[in-house]
């Protein structure tokens, strides 16, 4: 025979569950809103709003959501993280040279015409580069991906400002002159050689992975009051329907010896 239950008997598991499933959201809605947001860098963060009859819990691992205020090193096996925005470039990591005086006339105005990276086996010629209509900074021809581009209206390599020199990271035929540009750190050399005869020498101050939607303009292109360079190329997760990667790799380097 056939036991039979009560109404009540029936529901009971049905509002035992119910109440455990709205203990757990009630506890994961208080967690949530206690987590910190991401700094951009755009200004102070807003305080959780915490109700009286919540207990504060701490998360230990609040300062991994914090951008850092300075461009990382880099190095081998060290993950590349974006600074914050207003985060100044990386200070040099090693004794600074005064740059080379600018050309007299424009019709002898020097270009740079190679660049080595020992470190990373780079050996390649440089071409010129410009920005489109839209105000992006183009790159060496996709046929040519052993060549590097130099942004001709950034100062030639050597002089005072920052001189912007870039490269694919890859091409749909395989690996491009600055496959091997992330694995740079803190103290490794840069030459760039120029048409007037003369050759710098860079040495590596910082290095760091920045989104494309989020990039630090001002830090890589702004004013310097010494001779910089930066090497730029593409970096993060390809996006196979917009031909595009998702981050660039941004390289600060500063003027350490010249001759010539």
């Amino acid at each position: 025979m056939t036991e039979q239950k009560s109404p009540m008997n029936r529901a009971l598991p049905g509002l035992l569950i119910a109440g455990s499933l709205g203990g757990v959201g009630a506890i994961m809605a208080g967690l949530l809103s206690l987590a910190p947001r991401v700094d951009d860098g755009s200004g102070p963060q807003p305080m959780a709003q915490v109700e009286p009859t919540q207990v504060q819990v701490q998360v230990q691992n609040a300062g991994a959501f914090v951008l850092p205020p300075t461009v990382g090193p880099g190095g081998k096996n060290v993950p590349l993280t974006p600074a914050r925005l207003d985060a100044p470039p990386p200070l040099a990591a090693a004794p600074v040279v005064a740059p080379i005086p600018p050309a007299k006339t424009k019709t002898t105005k020097p270009r740079p015409t190679r660049i080595k990276i020992p470190k990373i086996k780079v050996n390649a010629p440089v071409g010129s580069v410009t920005v489109d209509l839209k105000g992006v900074l183009g790159t060496p021809p996709l046929s040519k991906p052993s060549q590097t581009g130099w942004y001709r209206f950034s100062p030639v390599p050597g002089e005072l400002g920052p001189a912007i020199i870039n490269g694919h990271v890859s091409t749909r035929k395989g690996p491009a002159v600055f496959q091997r540009l992330s694995e740079l750190a803190k103290g490794d050399q840069i030459y760039v050689y120029r048409s007037d005869g003369k050759v710098t020498r860079f040495t590596v101050s910082g290095i760091e992975q920045v989104s494309k939607t989020n990039f630090p303009t001002a830090r890589v292109y702004g004013n310097t009051d010494s001779s910089q360079l930066r090497l730029i190329t593409c970096g993060g997760v390809f996006n196979k329907q917009a031909h595009s990667y998702t981050d660039n790799i941004v390289v600060y380097a500063t003027l350490s010896k010249k001759k010539g």
